[in-house]
């Protein structure tokens, strides 16, 4: 990734408040088990602050990745042990959904700011 990856990124399709709102998922970040969210569009820019239950986290890389990219690694940092339990919780809340390798998403990375 070089230094003027921000500069490339396309305007943002969503606002940071939408970037993660599933309680389910809300809980994940808190406990510090979910570091990362994948989502259609853009929802951050690098830098920007996400705040949820009075705690905030930084976004610290936005970059695009396809499904079929995907590694354990990438679904650990999502709150998930494999990418097939990832990929099923995915389908779940989006009945009848494809899950096609080739589709691109948007990754957005955080941490916690107290860090």
């Amino acid at each position: 990734m070089s230094q003027n990856e921000n500069t490339t990124l396309p305007p943002k399709t969503c606002s940071i408040e939408k970037l993660v709102t599933m309680e389910s998922d809300v809980k994940k970040v808190l406990a510090g088990e979910k570091t990362a969210t994948r989502r259609n569009g853009r929802y951050a820019d690098p830098g920007e602050i996400m705040t949820l239950e009075g705690r905030q986290f930084v976004v610290e890389r936005v970059y695009s990745q396809s499904l079929g990219e995907l590694t354990d690694d990438d679904a650990r940092r999502e709150g998930y042990p494999t990418v097939e339990e990832y990929k099923q919780s995915i389908l779940s809340y989006h009945p009848g959904m494809p899950w096609l390798p080739q589709m691109r998403v948007w990754v957005h990375e955080f941490r916690p700011l107290e860090d």
